[in-house]
């Protein structure tokens, strides 16, 4: 356990900071998930489903939850297959 304040106060920072990245996270994940199954359907909505997808992923760059190289890929890949489910 830590020993100093500041390392006290350091543990409740980075508890406070998993909770908050693990929510953004959980939505990125989710409003992929619905983009790709929207993809896989050929649904009207997929484009719009892929739009919310990319806009959670450069809200999590922004926060620093994911790395920008991460959120590039994962969008192109989503770009990718929406071009091709025309």
């Amino acid at each position: 356990m830590a020993n100093t304040s500041s390392a006290l106060k350091r543990v409740r920072q980075n508890e406070r900071r998993r909770l908050r990245n693990r929510t953004v996270r959980s939505k990125i994940r989710t409003a992929v998930k619905t983009a790709r199954t929207a993809l896989t359907a050929t649904d009207a909505s997929a484009r719009a489903a892929v739009n919310d997808a990319i806009r959670a992923l450069d809200k999590a760059v922004t926060k620093g939850v994911v790395h920008r190289n991460t959120a590039a890929r994962k969008k192109s890949a989503l770009a990718r297959r929406l071009a091709t489910a025309k």
